[in-house]
């Protein structure tokens, strides 16, 4: 990868681990459903344009139907989920929760799409579990609360995004980048507005809020979106998506500088454990290995 682009990468990185501090700052006075409502709608303006030319709105026609699938299972309904965690878990331990995304994807690219898959994915995915659960007990004896179903909001939300890339390889073979983020962003926004009225905040946001939500939407969605494309197209996908593990790096670093967090030593090797089983499973650690097929 040319330096430039490896320099983009880590900027990517930066800006999407900054969205935790965010969604944990601003998500108890919007509230979760609102947030990631105003959130998308703000990204899907700024995307908009993208979509205005012939060849856009022609795949937009051709195509809505998976892409609103991919709206709200790639945004939406993760979004919430991860907005809804970071009321009660830290932003730096929810990013390594995401970092679970590409683990999810392996996993269900070899039950649904029947991808290969070595004995040493396996066990990526077998330490990445050990990696979740030390994870939880570990922030559980630091904060003394109960926060198992955060935790499985925020899993269920990298599964969600397993999901949504498969669909995506199946189902959106040849879209233009921009018409899928486009597409997604605005059909996410219009599933979720008449939602978010019955979860109107009972109080006004006050202005920081407000600025962090913008930042939220053009900074960290809709320009992040353009970075992410851009790389696909300039160092393809396999290499674009090693962003997933420089994301976490990033989120307990800005959860450290910005919010005092504080991992605990059981919680730092949790989280190493996540990320080993993410780099295994995914193939980023290579060697000589069985394939496994999978069953047909």
């Amino acid at each position: 990868m040319p330096f430039k682009y490896f320099i983009e990468l880590v900027i990517l990185a930066s800006i999407w681990g900054s969205s935790f501090i965010f969604m944990g700052i601003t998500a108890p006075e919007f509230g979760p459903v609102m947030l990631i409502t105003l959130r998308t709608a703000i990204a899907a303006l700024c995307l908009l344009p993208f979509l205005f030319n012939a060849q856009s709105k022609s795949q937009l026609r051709t195509y809505w139907r998976p892409i609103l699938f991919v709206g709200l299972v790639n945004t939406a309904i993760p979004f919430c989920l991860f907005s809804y965690s970071l009321l009660y878990i830290g932003a730096g331990y929810a990013s390594v929760l995401n970092a679970c995304a590409p683990m999810f994807g392996a996993l269900v690219g070899f039950f649904w799409l029947k991808d290969d898959i070595t004995a040493m994915a396996i066990f990526g995915l077998v330490l990445g579990f050990v990696g979740v659960v030390i994870l939880s007990l570990a922030h559980q004896a630091a904060f003394a609360q109960v926060s198992l179903l955060p935790v499985m909001a925020a899993l269920l939300a990298t599964f969600l995004y397993g999901v949504a890339a498969c669909f995506a390889k199946q189902y959106l073979q040849g879209v233009k980048a921009f018409v899928v983020a486009g597409g997604s962003q605005c059909f996410a926004a219009l599933c979720l507005l008449p939602v978010s009225l019955f979860f109107w905040p009972s109080s006004m946001p006050s202005l920081t809020s407000w600025l962090h939500l913008i930042i939220l939407g053009v900074l960290c969605t809709a320009i992040a979106y353009i970075m992410y494309f851009r790389l696909i197209a300039n160092v393809g996908g396999a290499n674009a998506i090693t962003v997933a593990y420089l994301v976490p790096v990033f989120g307990v670093f800005w959860a450290m500088v910005f919010l005092q967090e504080r991992l605990s030593v059981g919680m730092w090797i949790g989280a190493g454990l996540v990320l080993a089983g993410v780099c295994l499973a995914t193939g980023v650690v290579k060697r000589r290995r069985l394939i496994i097929k999978p069953a047909l």
